[in-house]
């Protein structure tokens, strides 16, 4: 038994052995290409390749010298920088896969003498060599493959990384959103464009999808880390009416609260006043920002006041946002691209004010071809232009737009505006420049003028000026940072002429200048870092007042001018903790200091302050400290994933604001002016505790979310009765300082597809203020709270529209507000034998409801590809019922008997009709 089983293995042995000896080779060849070896290979032994000729054409040239070695050894060693995999099927047949291994054998594969041209030609039906491909996946869907697979692999996971770029013009696409197929993988491109995902080994089907950018589908096959740039193509296809966009689920997955992306050229079918769009108007028919009044510059957010909302055009303040009262936009629709609001967690790079930030961005350029839109109006013309400068390397945009209005005033019913004239202007331009693949240069600028006069002796004017420069550099992969220099100058000027001793001219001026250091570091996939240091100075001039022509008497009185810095540091981490949990922590840490040269007034503690009470008085010299103030800033948030399209958030903010405005308007004027915090006034806080649900329907063609916040604040300004606040040397006597408390409900609803679109938005709110001080001068309303000017509980707005055809659609808004709060006489008395008005409690009583509805009707041009351009006519009417609603209530003595009259601002309805164009 033992000698058979010797026979047995030594039997074996010798066939494993000869078996060996037929898989070695001896081969030489020098400087030709891969598939010229293996035609050698197959002229010296009987194996047969079975491959697809594309995947060896990059005719590199290889060299090789091997004496009895196996078959395996050399193609490891010829296919060792390629993607290609091999299998040796048999002593006569090896099978080329590309970047996947073949595990097993295919005993129904058929082998026949035109192997090789069937299985090119008919690839489908030679699973080997798209192996790694799922069954159900496209293969109409561009393969690429990262790495080569390996038999000894153990991870599970690669990551994919790179950039979002517009094919056309080489621009970065930021939030473009990357979506796995059949998974929960998903990831966002960043402010440069950059992604980081990571994928699961073998094939994964990629979609990309942008607004604006046709949907992008791609088979990514991955064995290791690699990079992969997706170049994506503008969409030429027309936008649907939908308001506010952002990525895909955005508004579901990210962590920060209260934020908002309006994309403004698809606010083109709203119907708005006088045919004019307006990305600020658009803005308040949200929740939680409200319209402090028709024809008002101002608005507010979740129960701040108006100078609380930070308004940033390409990182500079823009102080005055508005033109013509308020009624149009200081933002010129053509030249701007996207806003973000940030009205609940403000990102920690941003500081000085307590309520919202919004950040408007200037459109970006074409780089390729030279592009315009232009529109006329029933008050207002509008051009802007792209123009390339250096092919793929620089370009311009420059727009300009101005008013001829006067004939409109005419036609309003109050006698005063009648009689008036105004007029404004406005331009703006930027330029980027592409230094390198790591540096890009933007620079930006912006001035806007306004002129009017509401009597025939006076004349108003007030201006916007701004600038920033703004230098991109990318460090490698994970770093990268913005150096910022941003200027802002406003200013108003007032003239009175009435030919006689009274005559003067009034003005007054705020200057800003800010550098700025931002830098990010994406340390991996649960920690993006933001971070860095911001300095700004202040320059204001309070107002001064000459004499204007020869006959005048008016004294010259300037009042002295004031000076601050106000420096942060701050960082911010968004960390994904997991797969539902998501936080952005963020930490600013801010300060302020007023500069001299100053005089500062000191106030007996025991006594209210006014010129009586005044114990001394402080002179600080040039660069000479007054005060300091200053504190750490939280900014977080986070999210909860309850499903991948159904979130909970919560956040809490706390900030600082070192600027304040003095008003005795209820609504935002020109001629507010802003004041720096300094001995006497104290800078105003906040904190804000902020929750939400976030619900999309199927996709995201329908958005559903509920937010509600609770906010306190102290140091809020406001005035003593009859507080006399320009030209005023010593405003803090007028000045009182105190506690505010606001809450609120916001509830919005959007569809986003459909021939029907729009949005309905609901928010319940209420915004209180208390001013209590020991001093009874010093205290209103007993010192118990009371409803700030801009208490509005109810705001709904409903926003539609109609798509008709592709070319013809209707819009319609709908706007209910309550009315704000005031203070009404109610009754009079007798001093000193006059008689004297009695009023309410501040506050205390509602003008009448604010109610309006809009309607438009959309004409788009021809969708023919070759044109000179591409037109667009609105018709639309303003106030359609013709509401007359209350701008302002105000009382009046005549006869001895006190009257109550309502102005009105278009109280009327008003038909507009605007042609637009691109080209």
């Amino acid at each position: 038994m033992k000698k058979y089983i010797f026979l047995i293995l030594f039997f074996w042995v010798y066939l494993l052995n000869a078996q060996q000896k037929k898989q070695e080779l001896t081969l030489s060849y020098k400087d030709i290409t891969r598939i010229e070896v293996i035609k050698k290979i197959e002229e010296k032994t009987s194996y047969r390749f079975y491959f697809v000729d594309d995947w060896l054409k990059d005719n590199t040239l290889v060299s090789g010298n091997y004496v009895n070695a196996q078959l395996s050894e050399i193609l490891d060693n010829l296919f060792t920088s390629t993607l290609i995999n091999y299998y040796i099927h048999s002593e006569t047949k090896v099978i080329l896969s590309l970047n996947s291994v073949i595990h097993n054998t295919f005993p129904n594969l058929v082998w026949e003498n035109n192997e090789k041209e069937e299985i090119k030609n008919n690839p489908k039906s030679t699973p080997i060599f798209y192996s790694a491909v799922a069954e159900g996946n496209s293969l109409k869907t561009q393969v690429i493959r990262i790495g080569k697979e390996s038999k000894n692999a153990t991870q599970k996971r690669y990551t994919l990384k790179g950039f979002a770029k517009n094919v056309s013009t080489g621009e970065v696409i930021p939030n473009l959103v990357l979506m796995v197929q059949n998974s929960k993988i998903s990831a966002v491109t960043n402010d440069t464009g950059f992604y980081s995902i990571q994928l699961p080994v073998g094939v994964n089907v990629i979609e990309a999808t942008s607004l604006g950018f046709s949907n992008l589908e791609k088979t990514i096959i991955i064995y290791n880390n690699g990079n992969y740039n997706f170049l994506m193509k503008e969409s030429s296809v027309l936008l649907d009416e939908l308001i506010i966009e952002a990525g895909r689920d955005k508004n579901v997955n990210q962590a920060v609260t209260g934020v908002t992306s309006i994309k403004i050229q698809n606010i083109k079918n709203i119907p708005l006043i006088l045919g004019e769009r307006d990305i600020l108007k658009v803005a308040t028919a949200l929740p939680g920002i409200k319209k402090t009044g028709e024809g008002s510059a101002g608005f507010s957010v979740r129960g701040g006041k108006e100078d609380q909302n930070l308004i940033l055009l390409d990182n500079a303040v823009l102080y005055n946002p508005s033109h013509f009262f308020g009624i149009f936009s200081g933002i010129n629709p053509f030249t701007s691209g996207d806003v973000d609001i940030y009205k609940g967690s403000i990102p920690p790079e941003y500081g000085g004010r307590l309520s919202s930030v919004f950040d408007i961005k200037t459109k970006e350029a074409s780089f390729e071809e030279f592009k315009g839109e232009a529109a006329i109006g029933p008050v207002t013309s509008n051009l802007a232009l792209q123009i390339p400068i250096v092919k793929e390397k620089s370009n311009l945009i420059i727009g300009g737009r101005g008013t001829y209005s006067n004939w409109l005033l005419k036609s309003i019913k109050d006698e005063n505006l009648s009689k008036s004239s105004a007029s404004f202007f406005d331009t703006n331009l930027k330029y980027t420049h592409k230094i390198s693949k790591n540096d890009r240069l933007d620079i930006s600028g912006y001035y806007s003028n306004d002129s009017f006069s509401i009597t025939s002796d006076s004349l108003q004017t007030y201006s916007n000026r701004l600038f920033s420069v703004k230098w991109n550099h990318k460090f490698d992969e994970k770093n990268s940072g913005d150096l910022i220099l941003a200027n802002s100058d406003y200013k108003f000027n007032l003239e009175f002429d009435e030919n006689s001793i009274n005559d003067f001219e009034l003005d007054y001026r705020i200057n800003e200048t800010e550098l700025k250091l931002k830098m990010k570091y994406l340390a991996n996939e649960q920690h993006k870092f933001e971070y860095g240091i911001s300095n700004k100075l202040f320059n204001v001039s309070p107002g001064n007042i000459k004499p204007k022509g020869n006959q005048s008497i008016v004294a010259v009185f300037d009042t002295p001018k004031e000076r601050g810095v106000e420096s942060a540091i701050f960082i911010s981490d968004n960390y994904k903790i997991n797969k539902k949990l998501q936080a952005n922590i963020g930490f600013r840490y801010s300060f302020f200091t007023a500069l001299g040269p100053s005089t500062q007034n000191v106030y007996d503690s025991n006594s209210p302050k006014n010129e009586s009470s005044i114990i001394d008085v402080k002179t600080f010299g040039n660069n000479e400290v007054v005060k300091t103030y200053g504190g750490p800033e939280i900014r977080s948030s986070i999210r909860y994933s309850l499903t991948p399209s159904f979130s909970v958030k919560a956040g809490f903010n706390n900030t600082y604001q070192y600027i304040h405005t003095l008003s005795n308007n209820t609504t935002a004027s020109p001629t507010d002016t802003w004041r720096l915090s300094n001995y006497n006034i104290k800078p105003q806080q906040a904190n804000q505790f902020s929750f939400g649900l976030f619900k999309n329907i199927n996709g995201n063609e329908y958005e559903i979310s509920l937010e509600s916040y609770y906010k306190t604040s102290k140091n809020i300004l406001d005035y003593k009765v009859g507080a006399s606040l320009m030209l005023n040397q010593n405003i803090e006597s007028d000045i009182l300082q105190g506690k505010g408390k606001a809450y609120g409900i916001e509830f919005l609803a959007k569809k986003n597809k459909g021939r029907l679109n729009g949005w309905f938005g609901y928010s319940y709110s209420r915004s209180y203020i208390q001013l209590d001080s020991q001093f009874r001068e010093e205290r209103v309303n007993n010192g118990n709270y009371f409803p700030a000017n801009f208490d509005k509980p109810h705001d709904l707005n409903i926003v539609a529209n109609y798509k008709i055809t592709k070319r013809y659609s209707f819009s319609a808004n709908f706007a209910y507000q309550t009315g704000r709060p005031v203070t009404y006489p109610i009754g009079s008395f007798m001093l000193n034998g006059e008689e004297r008005v009695l009023y309410s409690d501040r506050n205390k009583f509602r003008i009448p409801d604010y109610f309006r509805l809009d309607i438009g009707f959309n004409v788009e041009g021809n969708h023919k590809i070759k044109k000179p351009g591409h037109g667009f006519w609105n018709v639309s009417v303003y106030n359609v019922l013709g509401r007359n609603n209350p701008y302002s209530v105000f009382f009046v003595t005549e006869a001895g008997e006190i009257k109550a009259y309502k102005s009105s601002i278009f109280a009327f309805p008003i038909p507009t009709i605007t042609y637009n164009i691109s080209f």
